[in-house]
């Protein structure tokens, strides 16, 4: 097939031999099924921000770092370089996480190089040597779904435990391979810890699990890893072997509100006496340092 313009500098530098075939076209990007000497390999061809349908919403980027003030100044107004680097900014965020997660055990495609917003990586093929197919793609037997659903609760914690949250989990980027379920897409990953909205977006990407296994095994459906992957994270104690129950009970703390009126009142009574010490000083005549009394032989 003809090279797409944007992977003809990985056939220069001699990263990519030839481009085989188109495997498939999402929201963000165009990805190629392409030979690197005698491997066949992914090039994920990023689209461009008018071109694509998902958008960057704001609470996907918050807590992400910038190189520079100058930078995080140009991408907050919108100006054209800084739209360049925010583009730059949320396709080195795969990649990175990609990186990140690999070298944690996650079972992601394995990244072999970037250039040039073209992401070099595994092909994911099924055992016949085909692009494995997605998750939304198959039907499958309880027993499978209970399976897969426990293994993808595991690389979730495993995820959080880097300090990541995928953000778009879903049957739709869940690849299923010969060795089992690989994640996919991940440029809007967050920052467990300093993004606002990490528990939001892992509760939807464990739920959407549980929806969709759910439809082989239903019991899934009522399970809450979520909320208990999360309390363990915030207390610094996940870790990728914690025993996980699905179960989450949540402890009503209800609020002392005749303690907290207590507070306010003895607070109000505090300051009504230090107003009324500050009018007293103010009534009082000013007065001078009282004269020493004169000395005995002069008395």
């Amino acid at each position: 097939m003809k090279t797409p313009k944007r992977i003809e500098p990985l056939i220069e530098d001699g990263l990519v031999d030839e481009v085989l075939r188109p495997l498939m076209s999402g929201k963000e990007a165009a990805v190629y099924v392409v030979r690197c000497g005698r491997e066949l390999r992914c090039a994920k061809v990023y689209k461009e921000a008018n071109k694509r349908s998902f958008r960057q919403a704001a609470e996907y980027q918050e807590g992400r770092k910038v190189r520079n003030s100058r930078q995080a100044r140009a991408m907050a107004k919108g100006s054209k370089y800084g739209r360049k680097e925010t583009e730059d900014a949320w396709q080195n965020a795969e990649v990175a996480a990609l990186f990140r997660l690999a070298n944690a055990g996650v079972r992601v495609p394995k990244p072999y190089d970037f250039l040039d917003g073209v992401l070099l990586m595994e092909l994911v093929a099924d055992e016949y040597g085909d692009a494995a197919p997605r998750l939304n793609d198959v039907v499958l037997e309880p027993e499978q779904a209970r399976e897969y659903h426990s293994f993808l609760i595991r690389q979730i914690v495993l995820m959080l435990c880097t300090g990541l949250v995928h953000g778009d989990l879903s049957e739709f980027n869940v690849l299923l391979g010969p060795d089992g379920p690989v994640i996919i897409d991940l440029p809007q990953a967050v920052d467990a810890a300093g993004n606002n909205h990490a528990f939001s977006m892992l509760e939807r990407d464990v739920g959407n699990m549980a929806s969709y296994f759910g439809r082989f095994a239903p019991e899934l459906r009522h399970t809450r890893y979520a909320k208990e992957m999360w309390a363990l994270y915030q207390a610094g104690t996940l870790h990728s072997g914690s025993n996980l129950t699905g179960e989450f009970v949540e402890i009503a703390v209800h609020a002392d509100v005749h303690g907290v009126m207590r507070e306010i009142e003895a607070a109000r009574r505090d300051e009504e006496r230090r107003q009324a010490a500050r009018a007293e000083a103010e009534k009082s005549p000013a007065r001078g340092p009282e004269e020493p009394p004169p000395p005995p032989w002069l008395q």
